[in-house]
């Protein structure tokens, strides 16, 4: 039979800090009603590609591909990632380490005002907490998973707080305006080492992933003492440091941190504005409540924010302040109720309840039973769980004694027997209740508000396996070369004499560019300068494909604004460059290497403000990458962060070229992007748009997570595997259609035992790239491609073999008659040769008389 589908194991750890009891709204998870809600998850689901997709800014903003297009690798693909869930509950240490953390990292978003503001925003700096996560990981060993943290922090301000990469608005401000304090940021030599930068210590929580479909873990607090102990001192450490300290001096500290560490895209862009001394190019990042950090983890923080992100207008799957689950908005809520409003709630209960009796006359019976399910259900939902208890909750449970007194009176004779049984189930029903006694029950996970709560929850996390650990690629095939040759085409309008005169930072472009490959792949520049001015055939393309077009935009504050847009066309564009590639004018030295892979990256240099296809920086094509390069700092673009247009710096597209490259390489997408089986297109959800990474929108950061590059390892294998699967399957198909006789049958027999070899040869490769999978050890899966590739072909050529010499004897005819003898056919044999004879003898010869 053909191959129908091949699962890749996925182990991903999802880790709660906070649900212990110790966190916000002490809410405490238990094994149980995780994993009946968990249970629910998809933990299977297909490989998905999406097609290339049309105009994304079109009329409503909405995502559109074309379906009726057909496909290399179906979009559907015979991959499955088979999820396997361990969730790990951390104790009360960790906890506290993190509310510390917090508490001490934060720093006000608004430093005009000196007055601590209880209402105030709060920015955590989240390049520290990647030290936290980070060390957390490794102390325990989790880096061979994916690891997703739940925070739920207590959090003592009322203040909102949120995570940033940077300075904030105001700080940038402060810092402009402050020119004493720019000068001693230049003039100070001693740049400190990141505060919380520790050895390295290890203690493995578990031995190998239990890699089941779901399982649980406590992590009790002597597992995690020794970085405990080390952390917090280290927290104590950095508190002391900032005690006390000015806000210039705080500002001064965290840009000279900035200035050392390993963010090379920060780094070079306050290098420059320090030097130029104006800073009015310089950008906040967004606050966000959830973060993808560089290693193999991230975070959603259910206490901070909330937040929003996403297209300003228009647009689908933005990220709203409702996106992420709250435990203060929902399991909050229900502890938080005042008495007044209690008692609200239950008069409009019992209105909305007898308003459908009417005037009509009723029966004892049903008022008294109308009474029990309106009591039932607004304990079920106001008093079940609640630490301290509502008076209207005891009042209502002297009612219900009540009420159970007089159902207990209709078992007299006097009542008919319709009564007596309805009177008799609710007894019964009211026998099991616990609802307003002071007991504690072991489960209080049945309530709406809690089912409400993990039910997000679930579906938030199924959203993070969805968007980050295994996302949806671009529709094609992808597949490992050795070598990655990147082709720089630098076109300018007027000549420039050397490439280091370009408006281009060379190093943090071509650092970028070498972390998009794997370690065994090996990356070659060639940058190549052409100028418009002097080849008349690039300025011929480079102008029919040049447009413009007049673009509707409605801003964030509700202001409308019409703006004429220059742009390339890139159809138009790769056309003509195509046209010229022909003439061999732009072919590089491994144009036809099998080892070598080249990718040619046009980067137009323009003066006015220029874009792609009207909305982009870069755009990655069949075969090349189109990047456009201006001199506007800040350009509005049509996304919006927490209310603020997103602004693009058109100077330094380093960040829009990297995510074209990567989707050009492997097929890497925007992470708010994926294939929907259901409405059979790519649908959007902004929630994981976050990180310091080419496809996130919240951060202007260009490092590649982990994350994405064991999404890159992955497309080349899963091409690979794809394609083993149809060529085994065409070969098997050609073995079904074969038809099959007495004579082919001995001699498929001689071929059997080797198309069986060659076929459980590829199986055994499909089997052990899958665990090598597994362990996420991508490196040693590579290394059987090219084996995979050839036996699979090897496959193919038996079967291809086999029917060869199938063939001659089905072209083979037999020219025999065949007779049937039996009683009938002797007589009739004997009569014909009777006539024959008759007909047939010869006459004796007459004698001649004249």
């Amino acid at each position: 039979m053909e191959v129908d589908s091949m699962y890749l194991p996925v182990p991903v750890n999802f880790i709660f800090i906070g649900f212990e009891g110790n966190g916000n709204q002490d809410f405490q998870l238990h094994p149980d009603e995780l994993e009946r809600w968990f249970m629910k998850i998809d933990h299977i689901f297909e490989h998905t590609r999406v097609p290339p997709i049309g105009e994304v800014l079109a009329l409503f903003y909405r995502t559109s591909v074309d379906k009726v297009q057909r496909h290399h690798l179906p979009t559907i693909s015979h991959i499955n990632y088979n999820f396997s869930v361990h969730a790990i509950q951390m104790g009360e240490k960790v906890t506290s380490v993190f509310e510390h953390a917090i508490k001490v990292l934060a720093r006000k978003d608004d430093v005009s005002t000196n007055r601590d503001d209880v209402d105030a925003l709060w920015q955590v700096d989240v390049s520290m907490m990647d030290v936290l996560f980070t060390s957390l990981v490794d102390y325990l060993q989790l880096e061979n998973a994916y690891n997703i943290f739940i925070l739920n922090p207590k959090h003592e301000k009322r203040a909102r707080y949120g995570y940033r990469r940077g300075l904030s608005e105001s700080e940038i401000t402060f810092l402009k305006e402050d020119k004493d304090l720019q000068t001693k940021i230049l003039q100070s030599g001693n740049i400190p080492e990141g505060i919380l930068a520790l050895d390295k210590i290890r203690r493995p929580l578990y031995e190998k992933h239990p890699m089941t479909k779901f399982s649980w873990t406590i992590a009790e607090d002597t597992d995690t003492a020794e970085w405990y102990n080390i952390y917090l001192d280290a927290l104590n450490n950095v508190e002391k440091f900032y005690r006390g300290k000015e806000t210039a001096d705080i500002i001064q500290s965290k840009v000279l941190q900035l200035l050392k560490g390993k963010n090379e895209d920060l780094k070079f862009l306050l290098e420059k504005e320090l030097k130029s001394g104006d800073l009015s190019n310089l950008h906040a990042e967004c606050l966000t409540d959830s973060w993808i950090g560089n290693n193999r983890w991230a975070f959603i923080d259910l206490t901070a924010g909330p937040f929003s992100w996403g297209p300003a207008v228009g647009g689908e799957g933005v990220r709203t302040e409702l996106s992420l689950p709250n435990v203060g908005k929902t399991i909050g809520a229900v502890e938080e109720i005042s008495e007044d409003e209690a008692e609200d709630r239950l008069q409009d209960a019992i209105q909305e309840k007898f308003a459908v009796f009417g005037d009509k006359d009723h029966q004892a019976i049903d008022i008294l039973l109308a009474e029990i399910d309106i009591y039932e259900l607004f304990a079920f939902k106001h008093c079940k769980g609640r630490k301290v208890k509502l008076a209207l909750c005891e009042e209502l449970d002297e009612r219900m004694q009540d009420l159970k007194n007089e159902l207990q009176s209709f078992e007299g004779e006097e009542y008919d027997e319709n009564h007596k049984r309805k009177a008799i189930e609710a007894l019964r029903r009211m026998e099991n209740w616990n609802l307003f006694s002071d007991t504690h029950e072991e489960f209080q996970n049945y309530t709406v508000a809690r089912d409400t709560f993990l039910a997000h929850l679930g579906a938030t996390l199924w959203g993070s396996m969805r968007h980050v650990i295994s996302p949806s690629i671009a529709d094609g095939a992808f597949h490992y070369y050795e070598t990655i040759s990147f082709q720089l085409f630098f076109i300018t309008q007027e000549k420039v004499r050397q490439v280091k005169q370009l408006p281009v930072n060379l190093k943090s472009l071509m650092d970028g560019l070498s972390s998009l490959l794997l370690p065994s792949q090996k990356p070659v520049f060639s940058q190549r300068m052409l100028t418009l001015s002097e080849d008349p055939a690039l300025a011929m393309a480079f102008s029919v494909a040049r447009r413009a077009a007049a673009v509707p935009m409605l801003l964030v504050n509700g202001t409308y604004r019409k703006t004429v847009r220059s742009y390339v066309d890139s159809a138009i564009l790769q056309y003509q460059l195509q046209r010229m590639n022909d003439r061999d004018s732009l072919k590089g030295a491994h144009a036809h290497s099998r080892s070598t892979l080249e990718v040619p990256i046009f980067w137009f240099i323009h003066g006015d403000p220029l874009l792609v296809d009207k909305h982009y920086q870069a755009k990655a094509l069949s075969d090349m990458v189109i990047v456009v390069q201006s001199e506007e700092p800040s350009w509005e673009s049509h996304l919006q962060c927490n209310g603020q247009s997103l602004l693009w710096d058109l100077r330094s597209p380093i960040k829009a070229a990297l995510a074209s490259v990567s989707e050009h390489l492997a097929g890497l997408l925007p992470l708010h992007l994926v294939y929907s089986q259901a409405h059979e297109t790519a649908i959007e959800d902004w929630i994981w748009s976050v990180g310091c990474n080419p496809f996130s929108i919240t951060s202007q950061g260009w490092h590649i997570s982990q994350f994405q590059s064991d999404t890159i390892a992955r497309s080349y294998i899963i091409s690979t595997l794809e394609e083993s699967i149809q060529t085994v399957n065409s070969a098997i198909h050609l073995l079904l259609m074969e038809r099959t006789t007495e004579k082919t049958f001995k001699l498929f027999q001689s071929q059997e035992r080797e198309l069986v070899n060659k076929y459980n040869y590829v199986v055994s490769l499909w089997r052990r790239i899958s665990t090598v999978t597994g362990d996420l050890r991508y490196l040693d899966a590579m290394r059987l491609l090219y084996t995979l590739e050839d036996a699979s072909k090897g496959f193919v050529d038996q079967v291809n073999a086999t029917i060869a010499l199938l063939h001659p004897i089905h072209c083979t005819r037999d020219r025999k008659v065949d007779v049937e003898f039996d009683l009938t056919t002797i007589p009739a044999f004997l009569i014909v040769l009777g006539i024959l004879y008759v007909l047939l003898k010869p006459r004796r010869p007459k004698p001649k008389i004249n």
